[in-house]
């Protein structure tokens, strides 16, 4: 893919602005290196952050990672809760298996953050993503069946997925 002009200079803004907020100063050495690493940075990368340049930057996005950090983060509470207690418990109960779940998510980043976000959640991993089927291995397989996996283990994440980079 290649990068125009405009997305190298979106690219070195966003840069130099993420530079401001880690390195919290003003001092002109600093702002220079800033400057510097922000020109040359874009240059180096093969892919753009962003094929969309700043219009990741909508108030529609912002409040889709919002919602979706929300979300992840309470999914995250649950299945910590959920796994801590299979773990404690003496019978230890699980039913491990590997489930296909199929995405209606497009892009490559799409399935990508799906696949983290189910990783991400104890008690599930993803094992591999092949088109628009990701194969999860759930600690205790509730279910089979394709579609009301995907609602189990998807289902909110892959509709704010979708509002944020589709």
């Amino acid at each position: 893919m290649k990068k125009g002009l405009s997305l190298y200079s979106q690219e070195a803004v966003i840069l130099f602005v993420l530079w401001l907020g880690l390195t919290s100063s003003l001092n002109r050495q600093e702002l220079i290196i800033g400057i510097l690493i922000s020109i040359v940075i874009p240059f180096l990368t093969p892919y753009p952050l962003s094929d969309m340049g700043l219009k990741w930057l909508s108030p529609k996005r912002i409040l889709g990672v919002v919602l979706y950090l929300l979300v992840f983060l309470k999914a995250l509470f649950i299945a910590n809760i959920d796994v801590a207690k299979r773990v404690l418990s003496p019978s230890l109960n699980i039913n491990p298996g590997i489930v296909k779940i199929k995405t209606s998510l497009k892009t490559d980043v799409g399935k990508m953050l799906l696949a983290n976000s189910i990783t991400l959640t104890p008690g599930t991993l993803t094992v591999d993503i092949r088109d628009e089927y990701l194969y999860i291995h759930w600690i205790d397989v509730e279910v089979k069946d394709i579609e009301k996996a995907t609602k189990i283990i998807a289902g909110d994440f892959e509709n704010l997925i979708k509002g944020i980079v589709e």
